[in-house]
């Protein structure tokens, strides 16, 4: 579910996703070992939340899950040969680049660690996941990927599998 909030209103977009699907209000939040935020209280329900901007993106869950959502901007000319790896780059080259296309990648590798946990604690280069477009979704390792966009914005979501 994306949101046009204000900053740090994911929270009580996870809040509404609750009541709306799981009749529920917030239940109390602690941290895994990670940083990873979860329901002691209701440890069925997997949740992540992002913010960019004035957007919000939140996903809820009965498996892993990770979301990330970032305002489109041009950044460092050389971050997409940093970020992504050889074939994440000629994929994103043949496609004719562009802060969009880095965008979509790039959310798909933040929604990725968000579900797994582990955080950036790898070069962004070694996060695997599908090259594919926004609208579309692809499972890839034990998870499904979906790319999701808007105007001046990239989302995406991550659930495991199993």
């Amino acid at each position: 579910m994306v949101w046009k909030m204000g900053e740090g209103d994911a929270y009580a977009l996870l809040a509404s996703l609750l009541m709306e699907k799981e009749k529920i209000s917030l239940p109390p939040m602690a941290r895994q070992k990670g940083g990873k935020p979860w329901f002691p209280d209701a440890p069925h329900l997997h949740f992540s939340v992002s913010h960019s901007g004035g957007l919000a993106l939140c996903a809820l869950s009965h498996r892993e899950v990770g979301a990330d959502i970032e305002v489109v901007r041009p950044r460092r000319e050389r971050l997409p040969a940093y970020a992504l790896s050889g074939e994440e780059l000629a994929w994103y080259q043949a496609k004719g680049g562009g802060w969009g296309r880095f965008y979509t990648l790039w959310t798909l590798k933040e929604a990725k660690v968000k579900c797994t946990g582990q955080g950036l604690k790898l070069p962004p280069r070694d996060i695997a996941v599908p090259l594919m477009e926004p609208g579309e979704t692809a499972e890839r390792e034990g998870f499904s990927f979906t790319a999701l966009a808007g105007e001046g914005w990239r989302g995406a979501l991550c659930e495991k599998l199993t």
